[in-house]
Formats: C-alpha cells, structure tokens, sequence
C-alpha cells in the first residue's frame, strides 16, 4: 500500500514537472508584438517580425515554443510608436530664435537589431531624441524664419525624416514622418529683440562693404598711378627733352596760377626753375 502511494506521489509530482515544462515552454506571441527568443544573451530568433508585405495573422503571431530556462522571450512593439521631443530653441539663419515643439512617428523593423543595439524600446526612445534634436536644429538653422511657419517648411521635414530614419535604421527602427507641433517665438519682447538684432547686423554688413569698397578703391587708386608711372617713364624714355619741357610747362601753370595772378617771385634771370623760357640754345 505504501508502495503504490510513493509511486501515486512520484508520478504526480513528475506530472506536475512536466506540465511546469510544457506551460513554460510555451509563448503566446499577440499580433502587436514582435518576440525575440534571447539564448545565452544573444538574440537566436524572432517570432512574428514585421514584414510590410506580409498581412497580419500571417507573420508568425499565436502560440509558440522557447526552451524552459535556457531561453528568453524579449516581446518589441510591431505598431508605429510616437517619439515626442521636449520643447527646444531653434535659431533660424536669419538669427530669429523660435520655440519648436515636434515629434516623429516611427517603427521597429529589425527587432534583434534593436536588441543588440539599444537593449529595450524605452533606451531606443533615449537614442533617437537627441539625434532628432540635433537633426532639426541642423536643418532648420539652415532656413529662415518666414519658411519656419508657413506651408514651405514641408521640404525641412522631409530632409529631416529622411536624416533621422538613416540614423534610426542602425537601431532597427524606420523613421515614418517627423512632424512640428508648435513653432512659437520665445517670451518676453522677442520681436523688439529680434529687430535690434536685425538692424545691428545690417550695420555691421554695411560697414563691411564700405570697408571693402575703400579698399578696393585705394587699390585701384594706387594700380592707376602705378601705370600713370609707367607711361610716364615710357614717355620719358623716348624723348627726355619733350618730357622735361611738358613737366615744366605743368609747374609754371600751377605755380603762376595759384594765386589767380597775384603771385610774385623774384628770381634770377639765369635761374635753373626759368630754363624752358630761356629757349635751346
């Protein structure tokens, strides 16, 4: 009798172990998730991963089988998640500061990636707010502030989703739309500011052409006396005597017209200075 009951418990007790094993080898994988069986800390295979051309209740989601204890199932969200970026300052190219609000839509693709990569779907979510961050100011710095809030922004949202899903795609996940929710100017007297700022930068453009302008004026100034210079020597070159006779014929006009005819000079008559009217001789 006692035989027969040892045997009744060992039988119940390997019946109990085995139905243990059976439920836990068992994973009910839902039609929203994607399961990563993890084995020895490394992802071995995916259960209903997202196939774009595959309709759903076609990729692998239901009742599944893992190893008890020796592998672990991570479950990875298949739906399109929101990914909200805090409120950031963006300063346009023309120097206006706005206050942008924005999200993106995005979706795990590649679930084992995202496992090795980032770990969890909260530490994904860490990983791509500061590239969105970084991305929208990039590009919207390179735009300005009237394309900020009106219908031409749609071409900055469009480089931007597709810079953000390149990066994205080294975490498995793929980058739908990136969209602004608000683009405010800051508080306080931000247009008042914003005109200062406007007008101390066209001042200073200003003073930047006018500074170039005499430059290039005092260059061509000095290249045409240089070439004044050249002429000049040329001139003298081919006939010194003209030359001395035009050079002092130009110092009599300046020296006895300065005075509108009032000047006086007293001078020897075989001074050098009178030599041009003493004749050739």
């Amino acid at each position: 009798m006692n035989f027969a009951i040892q045997n009744f418990k060992a039988i119940a007790i390997a019946a109990v172990v085995i139905v243990v094993a059976l439920l836990s080898s068992v994973v009910i994988v839902p039609e929203t998730h994607q399961a990563v069986v993890i084995r020895t800390g490394q992802p071995d295979r995916v259960f209903n991963k997202f196939r774009p051309d595959v309709p759903y209740g076609q990729t692998g989601a239901g009742v599944q089988f893992r190893i008890p204890f020796v592998e672990q199932v991570q479950m990875v969200d298949r739906r399109v998640l929101d990914l909200d970026m805090t409120r950031q300052q963006v300063l346009s190219n023309d120097q206006q500061r706005l206050q942008v609000d924005a999200y993106a839509r995005y979706r795990i693709i590649d679930p084992v990636r995202m496992v090795e990569r980032a770990g969890t779907e909260k530490q994904l979510e860490s990983q791509l707010v500061p590239i969105l961050t970084s991305v929208l100011r990039q590009e919207l710095g390179r735009r300005p502030f009237a394309s900020l809030i009106n219908a031409e922004r749609g071409p900055a949202m469009t480089n931007i989703t597709r810079t953000l899903d390149t990066q994205a795609r080294q975490y498995g996940a793929q980058v739908l739309d990136v969209r602004i929710k608000a683009a405010d100017l800051p508080e306080g007297r931000p247009l008042d500011a914003a005109f200062t700022r406007m007008e101390t930068d066209r001042q200073q453009e200003a003073a930047t052409i006018r500074a170039a302008g005499t430059r290039d004026a005092q260059i061509t100034q000095a290249e045409a006396q240089a070439q004044a210079a050249r002429i000049y020597a040329d001139a003298y070159g081919k006939d010194p005597e003209f030359y001395d006779f035009y050079r002092a014929m130009q110092s009599y006009r300046q020296t006895f017209l300065a005075g509108e005819g009032n000047s006086a000079m007293v001078l020897s008559d075989d001074s050098e200075y009178f030599r041009q009217f003493r004749g050739r001789r």
